[in-house]
């Protein structure tokens, strides 16, 4: 992407040009590096760069009009500023989307500098020896059919007719590893782990390769289960993945749309045992793509969502924030609809827990790793869920994986009927958190 300050004269002078008097523009650049192996040869090899623009502009009228565009030359900017004027006299009349009033707000964060791209010739070499280290893990580990070794770097800004001018750039490198297992008479069984830095050179690709490893051997020996209720432990990843299935509770769209558990009165409510808090926190320091601003350049921070147990705030844009009365949080994404989403959760324990829960001891708790099916077992309106998983049955440290099974029951009564948050915190690619205990959920057996 040429230079920003460049982008802003360009529209300037356009904006000017056209007589357009109000207008914003967001832009990103992403440069993606991607290479995949199957047994022992490069499968694929993809590099893409992908740029893009958003312009919005307002017209006399104060109605909006949006446009988007791959090409920020003089010309190209131009036109989408026409374009998005055209469409203004068609924009809605309502609640019209507006400026963040924080847009021009001074920020604190100091953004990372972009890391060097390795050379692809790296990426597969690591990516090979990481395929075979796994297969020579257990002789039961016969391939691994799901890998992916990446890196990108990122660029993207905002900008208004009001002056305000934003910018930043970061890297990040990923791994993913999922492997699987044939053995005689058995069925197929495996398991995957994700890493992410930024930069290759301090990817824990040795740490992936292990947790890979360590969770497809330790579902070889499984077992049926009994259907019926157990005490249940969710892993960070498992949680987050309910978590952000039930996103609606916090989102100030989904209330005012009327697609939300949530109602604009429920905060301040008891929805959560008081054990539990959850943050949304763009800036946490174990966030390695951490943005300082949104699409519509208001900057980002911790929002308190639960805290102990209560509804404490809402994740806004601009928009939803004038409507309620709040202040926006930096989680809008811009376009002709602003939709509103999580950053990045950290979810930890509060209060005191009754006692001090551990697998070392517990008997008879379902360990559940991953949750699957997600798009088709949820009913995000209804708060119920019915989801197939991996895990295991634990008793007393020993852990025996269960051979398939579904977990199924009411997301706001999951989260009244915690138990225990373990004080150890695991990142995952939507955030920190560590395992939650909840004292029963219904478990289906095959």
């Amino acid at each position: 992407m040429s230079n920003i300050q460049e982008i802003a004269k360009y529209a300037q002078e356009n904006a000017q040009k056209l007589g357009i008097k109000k207008f914003d523009i967001y832009g990103s650049t992403v440069d993606d590096t991607s290479v995949q192996v199957d047994q022992g040869e490069p499968k694929q090899v993809k590099a893409s760069n992908r740029s893009g623009v958003t312009v919005r502009v307002w017209n006399e009228e104060n109605t909006m009009g949006v446009t988007s565009t791959t090409d920020v030359d003089p010309k190209g900017l131009e036109l989408a500023l026409q374009t998005a004027y055209e469409a203004s006299f068609f924009g809605v009349k309502e609640n019209v989307p507006d400026f963040s009033p924080e847009a021009t707000v001074p920020i604190e964060y100091t953004p990372k500098e972009k890391a060097p791209q390795a050379p692809v010739s790296e990426l597969i070499e690591k990516l090979l020896v990481a395929e075979k280290e796994l297969l020579a893990a257990h002789p039961a580990i016969t391939g691994v059919p799901y890998n992916g070794l990446a890196q990108r770097d990122i660029d993207r800004f905002y900008l208004n007719s009001d002056g305000a001018l934003r910018k930043e750039s970061h890297s990040l490198a990923s791994v993913y590893l999922y492997s699987k297992t044939e053995e005689e008479g058995k069925k197929p069984r495996s398991a995957g782990a994700y890493r992410v830095k930024e930069n290759l050179a301090d990817l824990d690709i040795a740490g992936c390769i292990k947790e890979t490893a360590d969770k497809t051997i330790s579902h070889l020996h499984y077992e049926k289960i009994k259907t019926g209720k157990y005490q249940v432990v969710f892993s960070a990843e498992a949680f987050l993945s309910l978590l952000g299935a039930f996103s609606n509770l916090f989102n100030a769209q989904n209330i005012l749309d009327n697609q939300s558990l949530s109602t604009t009165e429920d905060i301040g409510k008891e929805i959560a045992s008081p054990l539990l808090s959850v943050y949304d926190d763009a800036l946490h320091p174990a966030n390695v793509g951490a943005e300082s601003f949104d699409g519509e350049g208001t900057p980002t921070r911790q929002v308190k969502l639960i805290e102990k147990g209560v509804l404490t705030s809402f994740l806004h844009s601009a928009g939803t924030a004038k409507r309620l009365n709040a202040q926006p949080t930096g989680n809008a994404s811009i376009g002709a609809k602003v939709s509103v989403g999580p950053n990045f959760y950290h979810v930890f324990g509060a209060g005191t827990p009754e006692k001090e829960l551990s697998l070392e001891t517990a008997e008879n708790v379902i360990l559940i790793d991953d949750l699957q099916a997600l798009h088709a077992g949820v009913k995000a309106l209804q708060g119920s869920f019915s989801l197939p998983f991996d895990g295991w049955l634990v008793n007393k440290g020993e852990k025996i994986s269960v051979e398939s099974a579904t977990v199924a029951g009411d997301f706001l009564e999951l989260l009244k009927s915690i138990v225990y948050v373990e004080k150890e915190a695991e990142l995952t690619p939507g955030g920190v958190c560590p395992r939650i205990w909840v004292s029963e959920l219904s478990i289906t057996g095959e």
